[in-house]
């Protein structure tokens, strides 16, 4: 027998059994009910719980700490994957053999160059401008540069585009950081890996080849493995709101990029940082405690709108933390997070809030120690982020139930007033 909900409204005698399908039924259904004239509806603001679309992507079990792509779960592939094969793996379905990932993988190089007029464009922004500003402005140009992308309906136009966004942020991005630094562009290096390649664009000098340690290069690849995807939060909501409007995929990336550009969603490590600084001392992290209890301050990198359990991704960067640290050297801030770490692990307070570390609080230190200011850390969670924009675009624009983004409204003004001559008005 199906599962079903009984609904009942003894004011007009309505009743109805609605299908439960997956742990949801369908909103359009409770339309049968009419409340005053209105057909009845959801409320809910933030989409707290309401589920938009059918996904084969990331799977979240919040309660558990659970964090799979495609069915992998993300430690595994943190420790045994590059980015690039988890790109893959998100856009494809399955994990690539050495053919393909060897394929794929020559793709990307072949795309990493910006096209010649976008450096114009680049010079059009002030020195100083934020680099995420930039870059969400850069690729909604890229449309202008590549309108094939409107072709989304072909299978081949789609996976070229999908192909030159993910090569090109990272070139993009290093751009972007050295505009900001009034130093030259560092173009690609064919013979560099994805990572590798995106530190030296960020950071030669006057060497002649730049090589990054490789602690630090396998640092960059969990970190952005760690990021690619998330489900639906903001900004592949973003993505997702936009697509459905007809459109190509660097708008839609532009429109995740802006919304990641909020605080509330990627800026959230450079607040833990700050609040590290603040604290200064592990002797002074119980006042800090203490201020958090009493509403005073807040208690930065805790806590997630979906993780109630320890986020899977910050156990992996607290490994990655410390292998950074062995080539640059320890900051002392480390030993202030882990206090505040076992404060959240083992108060009371904390535990019975669920109020674990979530994957911003130790990515923040790796950044630094890696020369980043704190204006790129969401440019980093951006570049990325794109595999994931893309694995959920492409799914979105293939999935035959979804049609352009139009929520409902609780309307709360005025009804139908007279029109007042100017002459008449107060």
């Amino acid at each position: 027998m199906a599962d079903i909900l009984q609904i009942r409204r003894p004011a007009s005698g309505t009743e109805a059994e609605l299908a439960i399908t997956e742990a949801t039924i369908r909103a359009t259904e409770l339309r049968q009910f009419d409340i005053g004239g209105e057909p009845l509806a959801t409320f809910d603001p933030g989409f707290m719980n309401t589920a938009v679309c059918h996904s084969a992507i990331t799977y979240i079990d919040g309660d558990a700490g659970v964090l799979e792509y495609r069915g992998y779960p993300i430690a595994e592939l943190a420790e045994h994957s590059t980015y690039l094969e988890v790109a893959y793996l998100l856009l494809n379905g399955e994990l690539p053999n050495p053919t393909q990932l060897a394929d794929w993988e020559s793709q990307v190089t072949e795309h990493r160059t910006l096209p010649d007029k976008l450096k114009t464009v680049l010079a059009g922004f002030p020195y100083d401008a934020h680099p995420m500003t930039i870059l969400m402005a850069s690729v909604a140009a890229f449309y202008s540069f590549y309108p094939d992308a409107r072709n989304f309906d072909d299978p081949a136009a789609r996976s070229l585009n999908i192909t030159r966004l993910i090569a090109k942020m990272p070139t993009l991005a290093a751009f972007a950081y050295r505009k900001g630094k009034a130093r030259p562009y560092v173009n690609p290096d064919d013979s560099y890996g994805y990572c590798h390649n995106f530190l030296a664009m960020l950071f030669k000098q006057a060497e002649r080849r730049y090589v990054a340690d490789p602690r630090l290069i396998r640092a960059m690849e969990v970190l952005f493995i760690l990021h690619a995807d998330h489900e639906q939060n903001c900004s592949t909501n973003a993505v997702r709101s936009v697509a459905s409007s007809g459109n190509d995929l660097y708008t839609c990336a532009s429109a995740g990029i802006g919304a990641l550009h909020g605080p509330l969603h990627g800026g959230a490590n450079e607040a833990v940082l700050k609040m590290l600084r603040e604290i200064r001392t592990v002797d002074r992290v119980p006042e800090f405690i203490e201020g958090v209890k009493a509403g005073k301050v807040r208690m930065m990198g805790f806590g997630h709108r979906v993780y109630k359990n320890y986020d899977p991704r910050a156990k992996i960067i607290k490994k990655s933390v410390e292998d950074v640290f062995e080539v640059t050297g320890v900051n002392p801030l480390l030993e202030v997070a882990k206090e505040l770490e076992r404060y959240g692990l083992e108060d009371e307070y904390f535990v019975k809030r669920r109020l674990y570390p979530n994957v911003d609080f130790y990515s923040g230190l790796i950044y630094e120690a890696l020369g980043f200011p704190p204006e790129m850390f969401t440019v980093l969670f951006a570049i990325p982020r794109t595999s994931g924009w893309a694995a959920q675009y492409q799914e979105f624009i293939t999935d035959s139930e979804q049609k352009i983004a139009r929520p409902k409204q609780i309307y709360t003004g005025s009804r139908t007033r007279s029109y007042v001559p100017m002459e008449e008005r107060d």
